[in-house]
């Protein structure tokens, strides 16, 4: 957007955004996790601007700490939108949970199933819906010992390519301070622990949307496509950490 000499402006707070409506189990879902939020650690986020104010969005991000969705969560609620996760089926298994999850419209990733394309099929009704849809393109929280991302799965890069939706990458550091599920560590620290979740700029798309024919993207295409999302995951990360990635650390 810019004005009349052309100059740009800055976007619209988001706080002067109309929010998308959740329902009654968004609204539940957030009573909970704020408050978790601000129990756990301190809390910074930042790029929420970067999040569209309506309209789909397809939100990418590392993957360190099964408290990771809690703060994107709040992240995407917090740019009044209302996310929509591909997460483990076996969540909608959980006593109470499950009903959250169910009434919130989540997407479960059924692995290793006959089912397991359905998810990517809810996903894009989702975004042909106008939805924020959050994918973490590992799968699962990182093996990494630093924590920096492993290599990615393709689902994420097929929504990119066939869906003309924002790409976003997001990171989230602070949260395997508190939570290291591998470690079996639960350390809270709301006066000591920083938690940032941050957005960067829509990723550029086009040029590899273009090279998507008649058939579904081919491996290679699907290969470029993630790399260029986890390029842009590692290097946001790595702005967020203060620290370059280790050589021969790549995924």
């Amino acid at each position: 957007m810019a004005i009349a000499d052309g100059s740009p402006t800055a976007p619209a707070p988001v706080t002067r955004r109309r929010r998308e409506p959740g329902g009654p189990w968004v609204f539940l879902a957030a009573v909970v996790f704020y408050p978790m939020t601000w129990l756990l650690a301190r809390r910074r986020m930042q790029g929420l601007e970067h999040v569209p104010a309506e309209g789909p969005a397809l939100l990418v991000g590392n993957h360190v700490s099964y408290l990771d969705p809690v703060y994107t969560a709040v992240f995407v609620h917090r740019a009044r939108r209302v996310p929509r996760f591909l997460a483990k089926d076996s969540l909608w298994r959980t006593p109470g949970f499950g009903r959250v999850m169910a009434g919130s419209r989540q997407i479960p990733v059924s692995r290793g199933s006959r089912d397991a394309g359905t998810s990517l099929a809810a996903a894009e009704r989702a975004l042909a819906d106008g939805g924020v849809v959050v994918i973490y393109p590992e799968g699962t929280i990182t093996r990494d010992a630093a924590g920096w991302p492993m290599a990615a799965h393709s689902g994420a890069a097929r929504l990119a390519l066939l869906h003309d939706v924002p790409v976003i990458p997001v990171v989230h550091w602070g949260t395997l301070s508190v939570y290291d599920h591998y470690r079996k560590r639960f350390r809270p620290s709301p006066l000591r622990t920083t938690i940032t979740v941050r957005a960067g700029e829509p990723l550029p798309m086009d040029d590899l949307r273009a090279r998507v024919g008649d058939r579904p993207p081919g491996a290679r295409l699907m290969k470029e496509t993630t790399e260029r999302m986890m390029a842009a995951i590692g290097a946001l990360l790595e702005d967020v950490r203060g620290e370059v990635r280790p050589a021969g650390d790549a995924a």
